[in-house]
């Protein structure tokens, strides 16, 4: 059967692949390959620049050749690898061969032996991996959460005025503004976002076990955690930790996945808000021609985006915490389970773009529906017993929670006129009971929140 996106198993690849396009570059097959070509070329220049006797008469005109290497890498190079670990059943040594290969054809056969010097696979792979992802997250995933947390500041600057009722315990609780509500997501996510940007992502370099050993037996003259440092954290632009076995310890990517996480659970949050308030008619949504609501009750416009979000976050949450779980935990020095885990990290990822496009689609077709926002104000004046009492706790009236619970505490619809009449039969001044009047659940509102 012919591979494409109806027979793919994965939904990432079929019917949500032209939504994760984006990620193929740094989480596909292909993409890890070209990340651990990579990181062998950059590190044969860094050895051609660290002054080890064997490369002292590298050609440094040779080094743009090599990063093209990279650079051009394309789908052919991709399958020569590949065809060439049927061999080698060794996925990090076909890519060495491929270097070697394409080094000889620059005439650079005197140096063939220096692509992947004294590295074990975890060298490239606790390198190459963490690249891509510190690449995915900047051009992809960032970008994505930084559209959301714009469009949500921008709607709770647009509905900044608005009054709603706030509802705890799903009971109607003191109003509020829609436009802080929404805010409230905004702010939430940048304070995530701006942790995750603050996480250094975390390189293992330095041999089999983490002590240089290979090279340092070869040139113990060089100081190979400087060079090591310098590769890692200057080059590649990642954190190289300084003690390790074979692996990379996790720790930090751990925090990553958490924090990732994290979002994902304010999107969903959002996600259930959006939709039970369209439930309650809050928003009505935009129709798009041509489109069906439900298969039987044509009168019917679903809230799916919501609802599809929610669903590729509970997907993405699963592998980010099995993630976060797995991967700072090994036996000894090693073992394979990091590496068959640390394959899937762009299936959370994707999951969360898929989300995060869902609810922006969402969103942008939320039509407000004031006079349902209204009609919930006015259908519920038992809110105003707290303005009423506080002003009164003010004045030093006796128990004055008491006086007000025998208002809102009956199985008796409460009104204005209600709320009226028990303020007329208050033994306080007329003063204060023209003031108590004004108070109503649509300007029981207290500070505005939201800043232009």
């Amino acid at each position: 059967m012919e591979f494409n996106a109806l027979t793919a198993i994965s939904p990432i690849d079929g019917r949500y692949q032209s939504k994760t396009t984006a990620l193929q570059a740094y989480f596909s097959e292909f993409g890890l390959i070209r990340y651990r070509v990579l990181v062998e070329v950059e590190y044969l220049i860094a050895l051609a620049e660290s002054g080890i006797a064997n490369l002292k008469d590298f050609p440094k005109d040779k080094y743009a050749a090599l990063r093209s290497i990279y650079t051009d890498f394309s789908h052919a190079d991709a399958n020569w690898i590949k065809t060439t670990e049927q061999t080698t059943n060794h996925d990090v040594k076909a890519v060495e061969y491929f270097l070697k290969e394409k080094m000889q054809q620059l005439g650079l056969d005197a140096y063939l032996e220096f692509i992947h010097f004294g590295l074990t696979s975890q060298d490239i792979n606790n390198t190459a991996i963490p690249l891509s992802l510190k690449d995915g997250l900047q051009q992809v995933y960032i970008p994505q959460v930084e559209g959301l947390i714009s469009k949500l500041t921008s709607l709770a600057t647009e509905w900044k005025d608005i009054p709603m009722l706030a509802r705890t315990h799903g009971q109607p609780a003191s109003p509020t503004r829609l436009g802080k509500e929404i805010q409230v997501f905004a702010e939430r996510l940048h304070k995530q976002l701006t942790q995750l940007k603050g996480i250094q992502l975390p390189a293992k370099f330095g041999g089999a076990t983490g002590n240089f050993n290979a090279h340092f037996v070869a040139y113990p003259q060089t100081d190979w955690v400087s060079f090591g440092n310098h590769f890692v954290n200057d080059i590649l632009g990642l954190e190289r930790s300084q003690t390790t076995t074979q692996i990379e310890h996790y720790d930090q990517l751990a925090a990553l996945f958490d924090c990732m996480k994290r979002i994902n659970n304010i999107i969903l949050d959002l996600d259930r808000d959006m939709w039970t308030y369209i439930s309650m008619e809050y928003f009505k949504q935009k129709i798009k021609a041509g489109e069906i609501g439900s298969s039987a009750m044509p009168h019917k416009v679903n809230p799916i985006d919501f609802e599809n979000s929610e669903g590729n976050v509970g997907l993405a949450n699963a592998l980010y915490e099995h993630l976060a779980a797995k991967l700072p935990v090994s036996r000894l020095q090693r073992d394979l389970t990091d590496s068959t885990v640390l394959r899937v990290v762009g299936v959370p990822i994707a999951h969360s773009i898929i989300a995060f496009g869902a609810t922006m689609k969402g969103l942008d077709k939320l039509l407000l529906n004031e006079s349902a926002l209204a009609q919930d104000l006015e259908a519920n004046w038992a809110v105003v017993a707290e303005a009423i009492q506080t002003i009164l706790r003010r004045e030093g009236f006796e128990k004055p929670y008491e006086a007000l619970k025998g208002l809102t505490r009956k199985n008796e619809r409460v009104t204005k006129e209600s709320v009226h009449a028990f303020i007329e039969e208050l033994p306080i001044s007329m003063v204060l009971k023209d003031e108590l009047k004004l108070i109503s659940p649509s300007n029981y509102l207290g500070i505005q929140m939201v800043k232009d």
